[in-house]
């Protein structure tokens, strides 16, 4: 075999080589972010369930937390929220703005799922004509996640009642209305409307692009009214909103507990950040630097166990000739 032959058969080894290493590495580096991405996922997701707080209902007496003790760690803590019929039962917060709250949870941790609240440019404790709460639309129904099933009309006619606690006690809520909307129609997002006429025509306009409505519910403005507000996974610029007027009478919850659509199938974990943010920046590096060896020790052992028969055949077929 002539040495240009042996470079050649060389080259296409080492090529072959690089091609099944760079395949291999790319495979585990894929698995290795769609494993983080999907617990990464469920740890927001759990995060976010209504279960992280059931211990500090504002009815519900506990030994170890009670809404006092979620107002000492979290002063922006001023109401509670609850749609029976669904998993929506969380604390209201109010932010200074209305960015303060979208990745802080109610707690005030760090978190994708935010908080529930209210408006800031809203008067605190419900006290305007209309006021506005915000929360995220995610997966697993938990947060905002449900309101647009609320666009069926089954579903909406079957869940007719909430609870809102501000000022120490619970108030009625009452769904009279839901529509789609666009987050920049400023019509629609107004707070502070003082005037009697104003208050009429805002009520008119929430009426008028309303999908669903409940004609046996009258409201006037006399009444104060709450915006559950939410993105709508039909468009970019969609969102959902759920209108309901506040009564002096708190319903009881209809619905029992275990008929709560995934309140109770999701565990009860420590609201914490994600494990790769806990360890720390040192843990980061010792992290990927250990990944990269174990990556790297594969993909000798792989080539190690690729190169050594060719050579050995390689080897036979010369003494042979």
């Amino acid at each position: 075999m002539g040495a240009a032959a042996k470079i050649g058969r060389g080259a296409i080894r080492i090529a072959n080589t690089l091609v099944n290493v760079s395949v291999l590495a790319a495979i585990l580096l894929l698995l290795a972010f769609s494993g983080y991405a999907i617990w990464d996922s469920a740890q927001v997701i759990n995060a976010a369930s209504p279960v992280q707080y059931e211990r500090y209902h504002p009815t519900i007496e506990s030994e170890t937390a009670s809404f006092a003790d979620l107002q000492a760690i979290n002063p922006d803590v001023f109401g509670w929220l609850t749609v029976y019929g669904t998993s929506i039962d969380y604390p209201v917060v109010q932010g200074q703005d209305n960015l303060r709250y979208i990745n802080t949870d109610a707690r005030g941790r760090h978190a994708l799922s935010g908080a529930i609240f209210l408006d800031a440019r809203s008067s605190p404790n419900f006290a305007d004509f209309s006021s506005i709460l915000h929360g995220h639309h995610m997966e697993n129904q938990v947060m905002f996640g449900e309101i647009g099933l609320f666009s069926d009309r089954h579903y909406f006619e079957a869940r007719r009642y909430g609870m809102l606690y501000f000022d120490g006690q619970e108030h009625g809520l009452e769904f009279f209305a839901f529509a789609h909307a666009d987050a920049y129609d400023r019509q629609v997002y107004r707070v502070g409307i003082t005037k009697p006429e104003e208050q009429q025509a805002y009520l008119d306009l929430l009426l008028e692009m309303a999908v669903h409505i409940r004609t046996d519910v009258l409201v006037s403005v006399e009444d104060r009214i709450v915006l559950l507000n939410t993105c709508s996974s039909d468009s970019t610029n969609g969102r959902d909103i759920l209108i309901g007027r506040i009564t002096a009478e708190a319903h009881g919850n209809p619905f029992p507990a275990e008929e709560v659509r995934g309140l109770q199938a999701i565990p009860i974990i420590d609201v914490l950040p994600g494990l790769w943010a806990q360890i720390g920046l040192w843990g980061q590096i010792s992290t990927a630097v250990l990944a990269l060896l174990i990556l790297l020790a594969v993909i000798l052992l792989y080539t190690k166990r690729r190169h050594a028969p060719r050579e050995v055949r390689y080897e036979i077929r010369w003494q042979r000739r």
